[in-house]
């Protein structure tokens, strides 16, 4: 189990991180969120001793993590961290080697993880000559090469097409299903939703949420209300208390309002206007629980 406990770390007169807490279990995703700025690389870093906290401790299994177990660990930075100039089943291999594979298994596994994401065309290219998504393909298969048991992903959606996408995410469920640790950040929160089972949000280095997801939404106090009604103006919920936001796509409204706003009340006000094409009401989704708590 990864635990983090009480990370603090500051540069001069700025709080990247301030007392920060939280564990991830082995087979499980947890997705790490957070604004731009808000701690989140800083605290990826800290586990690979890339960042020297000034308070607080990362731990696996209760052990304090030296250079044997980072060897267990896979890394995928939001910066590149390949070389450009060399090739890609070599710079895999390279990789896994320096985590204690011997040649003929770094060979067999670069070669396998290449085929997987679709590159073993390329193998033979330079990173400097492949686009963005597939640097980024070549990332994950270095953070894999050594079967590690904890995978760090540093916005591993970013530059992907819808079908890498995909790939990348049934390998990381694939990965967890095996009992590794998954913990990864995204700006596309509705991949996070899809993905996770835990959560943690931090905000100006400060931890503002964390839990089960699930468990978070039936527990948030404000719900998610979508609804379309031919010819309703944009003020229809104007004068309804409990409604903090809406938001307008043509003739859909979705806002956010708190849980004990009466939606019968709300329904009628609806029918009153004009035809209701759509009305769902539903616990919020994990983009509504972020803006709430870094709000």
């Amino acid at each position: 189990m990864l635990r983090i406990e009480s990370l603090t770390k500051t540069y001069r007169e700025i709080t990247a991180l301030d007392n920060c807490s939280f564990e991830v279990e082995p087979g499980r995703m947890l997705g790490f969120l957070g604004p731009n700025g808000a701690g989140k690389t800083t605290a990826m870093r800290a586990i690979f001793g890339l960042v020297k906290p000034d308070h607080g401790s990362v731990t696996w299994d209760g052990m304090t993590i030296g250079a044997d177990l980072r060897r267990r660990f896979g890394y995928m930075p939001e910066q590149r961290g390949l070389y450009p100039k060399m090739k890609i089943l070599e710079q895999v291999v390279y990789m896994g080697r320096l985590h204690g594979m011997d040649s003929a298994s770094a060979h067999e596994a670069g070669n396998a993880w290449l085929d997987r994401l679709g590159l073993t065309e390329r193998k033979d290219d330079t990173v400097e000559n492949l686009s963005h998504g597939n640097q980024q393909r070549v990332q994950l298969a270095v953070a894999l090469v050594h079967d590690p048991d904890l995978l760090v992903l540093d916005e591993p959606f970013s530059g992907l097409d819808p079908i890498a996408a995909e790939t990348m995410s049934d390998i990381l469920t694939e990965e967890a299903a095996k009992g590794k640790t998954v913990v990864f950040s995204s700006h596309q929160l509705d991949v996070v939703e899809d993905l996770c089972e835990d959560v943690v949000i931090i905000n100006d280095g400060q931890i503002v949420l964390k839990g089960v997801v699930r468990e978070l939404k039936d527990a948030a106090p404000i719900r998610h209300l979508e609804f379309e009604i031919v010819g309703a103006d944009d003020d229809l919920l104007d004068d309804v208390e409990g409604v903090l936001h809406v938001t307008s796509r043509g003739e859909v409204r979705t806002a956010v309002v708190d849980a004990s706003v009466d939606v019968r009340r709300l329904l009628l006000k609806a029918q009153e206007t004009g035809a209701v094409r759509h009305f769902a009401y539903t616990t919020p989704s994990l983009t509504d629980l972020f803006r709430e708590a870094v709000r």
